[in-house]
């Protein structure tokens, strides 16, 4: 029986534990497989996933979100195609880039990585990930849409039952059950916010989407109600892992978490390297439009096509060591890491790139600076080994630090 053969299937307990020798089998081995638990086409190489994601011959589609998010967030823009999709995403774009990204949002980023510093920067220890990353996007992102952070429980409990349901790769009912009760909850929560601001517009970013328009088009209550579902989900799960896992990288490189602590321009680099490396999403499914050929074989029309994002980021065909953490690596541009034209596959590519990707940045920048200016000794708790859980989203479960304690 070949390597390939004895591949671990990715529902078992030993690829959630280490996908990657198994990621790399499929590469090597093993690139088309079908899949028939999750009843999908699996692709791991770099080109394949990169030209699934660019699409540039409409040969894939993201109808896969039917089932596998508008029954969690309702019908959101991640199923849009066409002058719709452009449409719904010029609505919302503005509020992540440029003038109200800098000078709306980053205050609020500030501000709320500052509080969470200050609660535990005097104990001279934390959890990284429980303290600190499970809670600042979320907090940020309440913020940004004007709503209560004394509501931040219902959030996270929101966005954890939300990423349950799409990482249900088994079909449990109970989480399937649960992500659906998310969306009815998540709508009696904010529709009736939603109709309050319509009413009464301010300064955060609901009230931006409440009254945006584009060639005459404007969002309904539903819109906004699904896209902030979404931001919720993805902007949380997504950044707080990202956080926890440039931290763990760097901690566990301390040559590199030395040079980041001297230089401070280079975060972006360890972000870019850490989306590669360890990205927050190993996967991410579109739809086969027509029959289409794929490294290893055919793909039919109407098939899902599951994208392995971790694996593909470790291609050797596309990095030198891929699995090996190196800031300084010179085959992953860091100036285009974090739009369209990136050359990792952590933020998808093409006209479904991450809307979010400058928003993630900016509070990746601002946590790593404040978190290294509150400990600049910051060392992993005695004896901890970072450990990585997950397979549809992937991050250290937990990240114990100590430092000396700091007076400011």
């Amino acid at each position: 029986m070949s390597a390939a053969q004895q591949l671990p299937d990715i529902l078992s307990p030993e690829f959630a534990a280490d996908p990657y020798p198994a990621y790399a089998v499929m590469r090597e081995e093993k690139p088309l497989i079908w899949h028939e638990a999750t009843k999908s086409y699996i692709i791991s190489r770099y080109e394949d996933v990169e030209r699934v994601f660019k699409d540039k011959q409409s040969q894939f589609t993201t109808d896969n979100y039917d089932w596998q998010l508008e029954p969690v967030h309702g019908k959101t823009i991640l199923q849009l195609s066409g002058r719709e999709h452009a449409v719904r995403r010029a609505l919302v774009a503005p509020a992540f880039r440029g003038s109200d990204l800098q000078e709306k949002f980053l205050p609020v980023i500030e501000r709320n990585s500052r509080e969470l510093i200050d609660a535990f920067r005097h104990s001279g220890s934390a959890n990284i990930v429980g303290d600190y990353a499970t809670r600042f996007p979320v907090n940020v992102i309440a913020d940004m849409l004007g709503l209560d952070k004394a509501d931040h429980a219902r959030f996270h409990g929101w966005y954890t039952a939300v990423i349950a349901f799409l990482g249900n790769l088994s079909g449990d009912p109970e989480v399937t059950a649960a992500g659906e009760r998310t969306r009815v909850e998540f709508a009696e929560y904010m529709i009736p916010i939603i109709r309050e601001r319509r009413d009464s517009l301010g300064d955060d970013l609901l009230s931006t989407l409440c009254a945006a328009e584009v060639d005459g088009v404007r969002m309904s209550d539903e819109d906004i109600k699904a896209f902030c579902s979404l931001l919720l989900a993805a902007g949380g799960e997504t950044t707080d892992k990202a956080i926890a896992s440039i931290l763990a990288n760097l901690l566990v490189n301390p040559d590199q978490l030395a040079a980041v602590r001297e230089d401070r321009s280079l975060i972006p680099a360890a972000f870019a390297e850490t989306l590669r490396y360890t990205p927050p999403v190993h996967m991410i499914m579109r739809q086969s439009a027509t029959e289409v050929e794929l490294t290893g074989g055919t793909v039919p029309a109407g098939a899902t096509v599951t994208c392995l994002i971790g694996a593909a980021n470790r291609d050797q065909q596309r990095y030198r060591e891929p699995d090996r953490f190196d800031i300084f690596r010179d085959d992953l541009t860091t100036t285009s890491a974090f739009s369209a034209a990136a050359d990792h596959l952590a933020f998808a590519l093409g006209r479904h790139f991450c809307v979010g990707a400058l928003l993630a940045k900016a509070e990746v920048e601002v946590g790593v600076n404040q978190l290294l200016d509150a400990m600049p000794d910051l060392r992993l708790a005695d004896g901890f080994d970072p450990v990585e859980q997950g397979v549809f989203t992937r991050g250290p479960k937990a990240l114990p630090v100590n430092f000396t304690p700091s007076a400011a």
